[in-house]
């Protein structure tokens, strides 16, 4: 039935608004920190962006990546329900979420995996990895002041590389969850972050379509820290 939705633009189009509204009767936003503790406290999953086709997209590349490049501590921030995580090759892994729900839940699923620890946000210790990840989050990221934090502690906390997975645009979508807001972030780390630079981006092998609503919005983001030896010292000291 799903996909015979999908194939019809209008009924997917009625069936996307219809979920949006009936999602936030059960799932009221009341902030981006609350609304993601609630929804995962009701069982609820980190979305489409984790599982299947998009799931193996972005694994491939993490994992390309990480090989290549020889990187043996990775920090994600947003690591979510642990399904993406799942997919993963990386040596040693600490991940933060703002849910003390699916911290819990990442905890018991990968118990038995010594690599791998998680973490509140706010128990945060400044830990730096040579490469820091953020996949799927800043367009989730509703609050302006709570943007502004998640960059800064994000760039903050990585020695050389760090990878973004998102949309990367101001504008909106006609219909659009409240928990989404699209932000043009490459700015944002011009502005702030200029010793950063982008040395690649990569499109999402299944793009969003408009008209049956399926694929993502998100691309990769990888940045390069290009400070010298002696810059790169002063802004973790």
């Amino acid at each position: 039935m799903k996909n015979i939705i999908k194939k019809i633009p209008l009924l997917n189009t009625i069936a996307t608004y219809l979920y949006i509204k009936l999602s936030s009767l059960f799932c009221k936003f009341e902030g981006s920190e609350k609304y993601w503790e609630t929804r995962y406290r009701l069982d609820g999953n980190s979305g489409d962006g984790s599982y299947d086709n998009l799931c193996a997209f972005k694994a491939d590349v993490l994992n390309s990546f990480v090989k290549e490049r020889a990187i043996e501590y990775v920090i994600e921030f947003g690591c979510g329900d642990g399904n993406q995580l799942k997919y993963a090759a990386y040596p040693s892994y600490l991940g933060l979420d703002v849910s003390s729900t699916i911290i819990r839940k990442c905890q018991a699923l990968f118990a038995n995996d010594v690599s791998k620890v998680f973490k509140l946000m706010n128990d945060y210790s400044a830990e730096k990895a040579p490469l820091s990840l953020s996949l799927d989050v800043i367009y989730h990221l509703v609050e302006d002041d709570t943007f502004n934090a998640y960059m800064r502690t994000l760039f903050q906390s990585s020695t050389r590389y760090i990878i973004i997975y998102s949309s990367n645009t101001d504008m909106q979508q006609k219909i659009q969850a409240p928990h989404v807001k699209h932000r043009k972030f490459s700015d944002w780390v011009a502005a702030h972050f200029p010793e950063w630079v982008l040395m690649e981006h990569k499109k999402n092998k299944f793009p969003y379509s408009e008209k049956d609503q399926t694929g993502s919005f998100a691309d990769f983001y990888i940045y390069e820290n290009k400070s010298t030896p002696e810059d790169v010292s002063k802004l973790f000291n």
